[in-house]
């Protein structure tokens, strides 16, 4: 007796899967479709403008005829040599160096002292925390403003208060002297007044933004914790040092990697108060004067690709330090 064989028909488990992976490339499709115009943006304002900044890095451009130069023409490496073996370049790169690690320091320190102390309820809590945030909100033109009027050596109110209080001599030019002394056990220590003033006057602007994120953060450990510490015999440094600083340090990197960048590229706060002057021009100072007082294009390029590759070198560096510190207790 023969025996007729049905025709094979696929499982309902080859059905499934074949149907979920058409679903999942049409997922992906619409995905794809739905970020396109970003991705185009994206080019358009930051791929295309970058790819041409580092393309004039290597062409020799002046400011007037930018226009008439072509995409590949004047292709040269004078641009960085130029840059490179300058002193200039040199000097100010440690003064920004020296500008961010000091301003990034002083607004963490500041963001996180803020942060303890309008973390327990008291009265008028919301109005003073609100009042932290104005140095960031307010205009940047308002702010250095009023800095530059509160340190005038003539009619400032800060040097005011120094002759009255602290029995100054002469009054001090904040913005507009590089060095002065400071006697400390009969020792002259030379102090570099204006980096100094703007150092103090970047870390007061941008503290309220460390606040925010630490008080966020703050606001989200549980209490049993500190209670159990407390109960313990814990000091209040103690509970700070081994409770609360442990949960705050994956935000507090996010802000330094933050902060590192935004400041090492900061323009504004430095030109509106001291215009780079005594002792205080940074990188990007002098990106603006190759640009617009030395007119050289394509000096400017090379120098902000440079800026740009010590960003890029930081930034890997602090990726291989957090890789290597999650990864350190693995076995």
């Amino acid at each position: 007796m023969t025996r007729t064989e049905e025709p094979r028909t696929a499982g309902p488990g080859v059905v499934g899967r074949r149907g979920r992976k058409t679903l999942a490339q049409r997922n992906a499709r619409s995905g794809l479709l739905l970020m396109t115009p970003t991705l185009v943006i994206v080019a358009a304002v930051v791929l295309v403008p970058l790819a041409w900044s580092v393309l004039i890095a290597f062409q020799r451009v002046r400011l007037i005829g930018i226009g008439r130069t072509g995409l590949f023409e004047n292709l040269t490496v004078a641009n960085f040599a130029r840059v490179f073996g300058s002193n200039t370049l040199w000097d100010t790169l440690l003064t920004t160096v020296v500008y961010t690690a000091g301003s990034t320091f002083l607004a963490l320190v500041l963001g996180v002292s803020v942060a303890l102390a309008l973390r327990k309820p008291f009265f008028g809590r919301g109005f003073v925390r609100a009042a932290m945030l104005i140095p960031y909100v307010a205009p940047i033109v308002a702010v250095t403003f009023v800095w530059k009027v509160l340190l005038n050596p003539e009619f400032g109110i800060v040097n005011s208060w120094g002759r009255r209080l602290f029995g100054w001599d002469d009054p001090v030019a904040f913005l507009s002297q590089a060095r002065g002394e400071i006697s400390l056990f009969g020792l002259d220590i030379p102090v570099p007044t204006a980096l100094l003033t703007v150092i103090v006057f970047e870390g007061w602007r941008y503290f309220p933004f460390v606040f925010l994120f630490v008080l966020a953060r703050l606001q989200a450990i549980p209490g049993e914790l500190e209670e159990a510490a407390t109960i313990d015999g814990a000091t209040p440094s103690q509970r700070f040092r081994h409770v609360v600083l442990p949960q705050l340090m994956p935000i507090l990197a996010v802000l330094v990697v933050l902060r590192t960048i935004w400041t090492f590229n900061e323009f504004d706060d430095i030109f509106l108060l001291t215009g780079g002057a005594a002792g205080t021009e940074v990188v990007s100072i002098r990106v603006y004067e190759l640009l617009t007082v030395q007119r050289n294009v394509g000096a400017a390029a090379a120098q902000s690709v440079f800026l740009a590759g010590v960003l890029v070198v930081l930034l890997a560096f602090y990726m291989w330090l957090l890789r290597r510190r999650n990864g350190g207790g693995r076995t």
